[in-house]
C-alpha cells in the first residue's frame, strides 16, 4: 500500500531529531567494534610456553580439598506448594488487551476497527488467553487503545516483544507512543517515509 501523504515538516524534523538521538545502528557498532578491537601483542613462543608451565604447576600444587575451602551448600528442598506458586502466571497479552478495552470504556468492535484488525482475528484472540499476536498487531492495539509508552511496553512484553533502539522501525513507534500520536495512518506514513515496513 502506498502512502502519498507527506509528513508535516514539523513532525518530519522532530522525527529526524528523535531518530538521530536515539537510533543505535547495529552496523555502526560493528564498524566501531572492528576499529577498536584489542589485538594481543605477539609474544615469543618460548616465554609464553614457560608462563603456561608455571601456571600449570601452581594450579596442580594447590590442594584440592583444603581446610579453608567450604563445601557448596546443598540445594534446598522444593516447597510443597511450588506448583501452586508456579501456576500464578503473569497476566497474558489477551487478558491485558481485554482489561484495557474495559478500562477505556469502548466496544470490542471499536478497538479492533481502530487497530485495523478484522473481526475473525480479534475473535481468535478473545477465545485464546495464550494467543501470541504478531508484533505489528500488538503495536496496532497499543495505538488503538491510546496506551502510554510504559503501558505499551508492558503490553508488547506480554506478547513476547520489546522496542529496540537498534531498530529504526521501533524508534519511530517509540516516538509516536511517547508523544501521544495515535493515528495508525500517520504512523504508517512515517514508517513509509523512512523506508520501514508499515503496520
Amino acid at each position: 500500500m502506498l502512502f502519498k501523504r507527506k509528513l508535516p515538516m514539523q513532525l518530519k524534523s522532530a522525527l529526524d531529531r528523535f531518530i538521530r538521538e536515539n537510533y543505535e545502528s547495529p552496523f555502526e557498532d560493528l564498524i566501531c567494534d572492528e576499529a577498536t578491537a584489542y589485538h594481543e601483542p605477539s609474544v615469543p613462543r618460548a616465554p609464553r610456553a614457560a608462563a603456561r608451565e608455571s601456571a600449570d604447576s601452581a594450579r596442580y600444587a594447590e590442594p584440592m580439598y583444603g581446610a579453608a575451602k567450604q563445601a557448596m551448600p546443598m540445594p534446598t528442598a522444593i516447597k510443597p506448594d511450588f506448583e501452586k506458586e508456579f501456576g500464578m502466571l503473569d497476566e497474558s497479552f489477551q487478558q491485558m488487551l481485554l482489561r484495557k478495552i474495559d478500562e477505556k470504556g469502548i466496544k470490542d468492535s471499536e478497538c479492533y476497527k481502530r487497530a485495523g484488525v478484522d473481526r475473525k482475528l480479534f475473535s481468535k484472540i478473545r477465545s485464546n488467553p495464550q494467543y501470541k499476536p504478531k508484533k505489528n498487531t500488538a503495536i496496532a492495539f497499543c495505538m488503538a487503545l491510546q496506551l502510554s509508552y510504559d503501558e505499551a511496553v508492558e503490553m508488547l512484553r506480554k506478547a513476547g516483544y520489546a522496542l529496540s533502539r537498534s531498530s529504526k522501525f521501533d524508534v519511530i513507534v517509540e516516538y509516536f507512543l511517547r508523544n501521544g500520536r495515535y493515528s495508525i495512518h500517520e504512523l504508517n506514513c512515517a514508517l513509509y517515509e523512512y523506508d520501514q515496513q508499515v503496520i
